[in-house]
C-alpha cells in the first residue's frame, strides 16, 4: 500500500514533526545564506573557518547543513563575521506558515549600509 503524498506546510522542520521547527527553519535560512557568501567568494573552508573564527570541520559540517549544534546567535554572528546583518519582519501566528514562509521574514543586506 502507497503513502499518498501530504501538501506540505512551508516547513520542512514541521512537516517532519520535529521540535521547534521555525527556529530550525530560520536557522537553516541562515546557514544557507552563509553557504552562498562562502561559495560565491571562493572561500576555502579553511579561509572561512578563520573568518568566522571557527575550526574547518565546522566550515564541513555548515556546508552540508548540519547546523544544529550552532545557536542562532552564533550563526546570526557568521553573518557578521561576512559583512552581513539581518532584518527581521514578524507576522501573525494565525497566518499559515506557508504564507508566512513565503513572505520575507529575514532579510540580508550588506553591513554598514542603510536601507
Amino acid at each position: 500500500m502507497k503513502d499518498k503524498a501530504k501538501p506540505s506546510s512551508g516547513n520542512i522542520f514541521a512537516d517532519l514533526g520535529l521540535p521547534n521547527p521555525e527556529k530550525c527553519l530560520e536557522k537553516a535560512d541562515i546557514v544557507f545564506q552563509i553557504v552562498q557568501i562562502i561559495k560565491q567568494r571562493k572561500l576555502t573552508q579553511a579561509e572561512a573557518a578563520e573568518l568566522l573564527g571557527i575550526d574547518q570541520p565546522q566550515v564541513s559540517a555548515l556546508m552540508r547543513g548540519r547546523f544544529y549544534r550552532f545557536s542562532l546567535e552564533r550563526l546570526i554572528k557568521f553573518m557578521d563575521a561576512l559583512g552581513k546583518r539581518i532584518r527581521y519582519s514578524f507576522e501573525d501566528k494565525d497566518e499559515p506558515s506557508h504564507a508566512r514562509h513565503s513572505s520575507s521574514r529575514v532579510r540580508y543586506a550588506a553591513s554598514g549600509h542603510g536601507a
